[in-house]
């Protein structure tokens, strides 16, 4: 066999067109698929390169790709491989047996030699199923998918191919966000006949990652599901949150829904910005949660008070049915619970050593302001009140300035003489309650020998 030695060298798109080559030498030919040629028509950078090659047997395949360098099986049994070193994915197309199933059901074999009309049936929608010759650049459109590009419309291929996986409801949302068009009429509408409670969390999450990280407007996926019904089970707290009333004073642009929109549409303008940009996104999503049970009337005024801690065990119950990871479940719950602070500080004139105390119970203290700010922003007219974020920045400086000042660490007071144990836990405690007051490090041990003393008094009494 020969291998071929620039391999290595090649991007994908010359990868593609080498292997293209050497499939056209065997009697096959090689397309560009799905995102890829969707990308390429709406002059979209695409980082995912996948071909679909035809006409040649599996076996014959393997043995062509191997010349290219190390083989490695996604799914073999799909007909789906990379090469290491290669973000190429190389696929040949799929078809149900009934035989391979057993028992009646479907299963999907590789099939390189059902044509493209069959393979593109099976595709999500038709700006997925375009095809484009590798070597040609002929662009084959069974669907009319340019047509709906060029229409902004997400229209999916077919009623029972789309079907077979529920996911796809999710996917539509996503493109929607991500590529600023509307869905068909007869796309929401089978949308909403699908179930969803089945789906793995962990696909589920991985749609709404796709949203909250690539689209411009992520409300987009959101307001999509609810035109469809489908916000029910994954988002169920967020959907409470429709005709849910607010303030006019405070909030004039509309219901609870329409403001959270808002904020997590300007917090994707600021996720750039974000230490922890998906966490960030969930965060705004899930910060209002909790006026969904706290809001009522109260002479004659509209109010939610305590839903920023209402909200916590709601987004708990949202962040654990997708399957979020502790780290971020942390810091989403921290961010809920505080998001209200920074700007109500501002209002109520509060000093440094108020804000040194919030920075500290947070997990982030520079997303919060940015959340704040979004949440400024999600209100009103949509623009931020003057000076706000400025002063905030300016506290949350003075804060790093403070924490990067020497300080008692537990080996200072192990060279005291404590031992570890419950008296060390409590006395750095209280060296931290001295290091937010701004003391010297010399101040602090001071007092923490001080601390000690009574701690061991009060000790003394309680055993004598």
């Amino acid at each position: 066999m020969t291998v071929v030695s620039d391999a290595k060298m090649l991007g994908d798109e010359e990868l593609a067109r080498a292997i293209a080559r050497a499939v056209a030498d065997r009697g096959g030919n090689t397309y560009y698929v799905g995102g890829y040629v969707r990308d390429q028509i709406l002059g979209r950078p695409s980082k995912d390169v996948d071909i679909e090659v035809h006409g040649i047997s599996v076996a014959v395949l393997e043995d062509l790709l191997a010349a290219f360098g190390e083989l490695t099986a996604v799914g073999a049994s799909f007909g789906v491989y990379n090469l290491k070193g290669h973000a190429l994915d190389i696929c040949v197309p799929r078809r149900e047996d009934v035989a391979r199933g057993g028992k009646g059901e479907l299963a999907e074999v590789a099939d390189p030699f059902i044509g493209t009309y069959r393979a593109a049936l099976r595709r999500d929608l038709t700006m997925n199923a375009l095809y484009q010759d590798v070597l040609t650049g002929e662009v084959i459109d069974y669907f009319g998918g340019r047509a709906d590009l060029a229409a902004g419309v997400i229209r999916h291929v077919d009623d029972t191919t789309f079907a077979q996986d529920p996911l796809r409801v999710l996917r539509v949302a996503q493109f929607a966000a991500r590529l600023g068009m509307t869905v068909a009429p007869e796309t929401l509408a089978l949308c909403a006949r699908l179930d969803l409670t089945e789906l793995p969390p962990e696909r589920v999450l991985e749609e709404l990652r796709k949203a909250f990280t690539k689209a411009e407007c992520p409300s987009a996926f959101f307001e999509s599901l609810r035109a469809m019904d489908r916000l029910d089970p994954w988002f169920a707290e967020v959907k409470a949150l429709i005709d849910v009333p607010q303030n006019p004073v405070w909030h004039p642009e509309g219901d609870v829904w329409v403001h959270t929109m808002r904020v997590v549409d300007a917090a994707a303008g600021l996720r750039g910005q974000a230490r922890e940009p998906f966490a960030f996104m969930l965060s705004a999503l899930c910060h209002d949660l909790g006026k969904a049970v706290t809001t009522r009337e109260l002479d004659g005024r509209i109010i939610s008070h305590g839903h920023d801690k209402a909200g916590v065990p709601l987004a708990r119950a949202l962040l654990d049915r997708l399957g979020v990871g502790t780290k971020v479940r942390a810091y989403v719950l921290n961010m809920v619970e505080l998001h209200m602070a920074p700007n109500a500080y501002v209002a109520q004139r509060a000093g440094r050593k108020a804000y040194s105390h919030l920075f500290d119970r947070s997990v982030c203290p520079h997303d919060l302001l940015l959340l704040a700010h979004a949440d400024d922003l999600g209100s009103g007219d949509g623009s931020a009140r003057p000076g706000v974020r400025a002063e905030l920045e300016g506290y949350l400086r003075d804060f790093e300035e403070l924490m990067a000042r020497p300080y008692v660490q537990g080996r200072d007071l192990l060279e005291l003489g404590m031992e570890p144990g419950p008296e060390l836990g409590e006395v750095l405690r209280y060296a931290h309650k001295l290091r937010l007051a701004g003391l010297s490090k010399e101040d602090q041990l001071r007092q923490c020998e001080g601390y000690l003393r009574g701690l061991r008094r009060a000790q003394e009494k309680k055993t004598s």
